[in-house]
């Protein structure tokens, strides 16, 4: 067995130990094909036109070049990826994990290292769409062989067309496979051991990966390199073809719509320039002369109406090609006869040049391919902002289908922040399956038909609240509110309790239990008693230049 590249976080190739099963490991990635020989390759037919996954993705690539399949492409990456001036496009989100705060800190720090490798906030769109439209992505995770421990160095990118995954069943001997062939036939299901998996790529720096390959295990010259599973990124669409176990591309639905919408523009054009130009006619009478001298007799007449004089643009000279004639010209039609003398008809042009129904239902079947909305077809339509009752059904798929796709390519972020967490020893690998679940990756959101909705259930919710808070204490109690009209979890009622008590605390808010104090009388009103500073304050002095009253008093 050839040494493999790069490096080996732990042997993935052991069974644990009490875990017995007649099935293979599986991957969601569709490839459940495995060889055990010198042969290698599972082969894609499609109508007869692809032959491995390789010439399946340069066939996506080709499509991506459609225009109107680039545009369907550039709407699902603008709504998954924004790009803003001052967010990153992609936050790390720990409010569920459970671990300490040192340790939340360490993984934001790392998540936020890997996004300066990846070059995140400059290249998130490239990024993006290489992996929607291949359907799958790959990045060489480089690192220091003799510090390990330093994390990854460095993440570089490689082309799909140059890689192949590879799951292979590793050699046994003879005793091994009739103890298989014997747990086979045997009723007790605990003694069932499927062969152990060896699962590596396969890099062909020159070329394809498959023809690589085939040199590999052939003995010849190649230029092939077999790298570990550990040492690569591999991040897949998640849509697969189980009969074939191969991975397919999100694009892979509309290779056929678009096939057909462009026999049916070609056709267009050729039609148009075909039956565009009015023709002319001409009946030519022969009579009763045989069938050489008429043909002759026509040719004569032809060459002596017709002048077609053509510039050659090699020479510079003016040539004349009489002696061809195109559908685009005049016809010459003999005549017996009994019938009518010559005559020179019109053939008209085509009158329904202007239409494009077939054109427009195949563009909509391409959308509806891609999952995009067929309103965003047209572009004259304005953009306005209305009441979330009014969004487009198609709007609110889309919106899902967006957030599914981000959600697997998070699996990228996954696997490179397990990597670093590692290879640094943050945490082990059983505190990272534990762990790994409740890491969420928070993307910056630019749908505003999801901000509306959120805003107006809020808004409803509300003034149910207002409506409702009279009858709380009587007829509804506050927790029945809270959980019947706001519609809040438990996780939400204990967070926003405890976020209270610690504003009340800190003397943001006021505590609605604490009794309400008594505003004290002003002195003056009737009843007031004298305040000890009102009793105890200086008179003012007297206006010395003022006129005393007979009383003595001022006025």
């Amino acid at each position: 067995m050839a040494r493999l590249f790069g490096f080996s976080i732990e042997d993935t190739d052991k069974t644990p130990p009490g875990v017995v099963s007649p099935v293979p490991p599986n991957n969601n990635d569709g490839t459940e094909h495995y060889i055990s020989s010198g042969f290698y390759g599972s082969y894609l037919d499609i109508e007869g036109v692809y032959k491995n996954e390789n010439d399946l993705i340069r066939r996506y690539r080709t499509m991506a070049l459609y225009p109107e399949c680039d545009s369907a492409i550039e709407d699902i990456v603008n709504e998954a990826i924004v790009s803003d001036t001052n967010d990153s496009p992609v936050q790390l989100e720990l409010s569920n994990l459970n671990a300490s705060d040192g340790i939340k800190k360490i993984i934001r720090e790392e998540f936020k290292y890997i996004l300066e490798l990846l070059d995140f906030d400059k290249k998130a769109h490239e990024i993006f769409r290489n992996w929607y439209i291949d359907g799958r992505l790959y990045y060489n995770k480089v690192i220091d062989q003799n510090r390990p421990q330093d994390g990854i160095q460095e993440l570089r990118y490689i082309d799909a067309a140059k890689m192949r995954y590879i799951r292979q069943v590793k050699k046994r001997g003879r005793d091994s496979v009739q103890s298989v062939e014997r747990n086979i036939g045997d009723s007790d299901p605990s003694k069932y051991n499927f062969p152990d998996i060896e699962e590596y790529f396969v890099y062909t720096p020159g070329g394809s990966a498959v023809g690589g390959i085939t040199n590999m295990y052939s003995g010849g010259a190649t230029k092939s390199i077999r790298m570990t599973r550990d040492s690569v990124t591999y991040c897949t669409s998640g849509l697969v073809d189980r009969n074939k176990g191969s991975t397919l591309s999100w694009l892979h639905k509309a290779i056929k719509p678009l096939n057909q919408l462009m026999m049916i523009e070609d056709s267009l054009v050729i039609y148009r320039l075909s039956r565009a130009p009015e023709r002319r006619i001409f009946y030519i009478d022969v009579g009763n002369l045989p069938k050489m001298k008429a043909e002759q007799y026509l040719r004569d007449v032809m060459m002596r109406y017709r002048n077609k004089l053509v510039y050659d643009a090699n020479t510079g000279e003016i040539r004349d090609d009489k002696k061809f004639m195109s559908m685009m010209e005049d016809f010459w039609l003999p005549r017996r006869e009994g019938g009518r003398g010559t005559e020179i008809t019109t053939l008209p042009g085509g009158q329904n040049l202007g239409e494009i129904t077939d054109i427009n239902y195949f563009q909509k079947k391409l959308y509806r391919s891609l999952n995009v909305p067929e309103t965003r077809i047209e572009g004259e339509g304005g953009f306005s902002l209305g009441r979330s009752s009014e969004i487009l059904r198609d709007e609110v798929k889309f919106s899902k289908f967006v957030g599914r796709m981000r959600k697997r390519f998070s699996d990228m972020f996954s696997d490179m922040l397990k990597t670093q967490l590692l290879l640094k020893n943050v945490v082990t690998p059983e505190d990272w399956e534990r762990m790994s679940d409740h890491i969420q990756y928070d993307f910056l959101y630019d749908n505003h038909f999801a901000e509306l909705k959120d805003a107006e259930l809020l808004q409803n919710r509300l003034q149910l609240a207002e409506q409702a808070s009279p009858y709380v204490g009587k007829y509804y109690s506050q927790d029945y509110v809270r959980r019947h009209v706001l519609r809040q979890t438990d996780t939400e009622i204990l967070e926003q309790d405890a976020l209270i008590e610690k504003e009340i605390e800190e003397g943001v808010i006021p505590d609605p239990n604490a009794p309400a104090e008594m505003p004290p009388e002003m002195p003056g009103q009737p009843g007031a008693v004298p305040t000890p500073d009102a009793m105890s304050a200086p008179t003012s002095p007297k206006d010395p230049e003022a006129p005393e009253t007979p009383e003595g008093g001022v006025i």
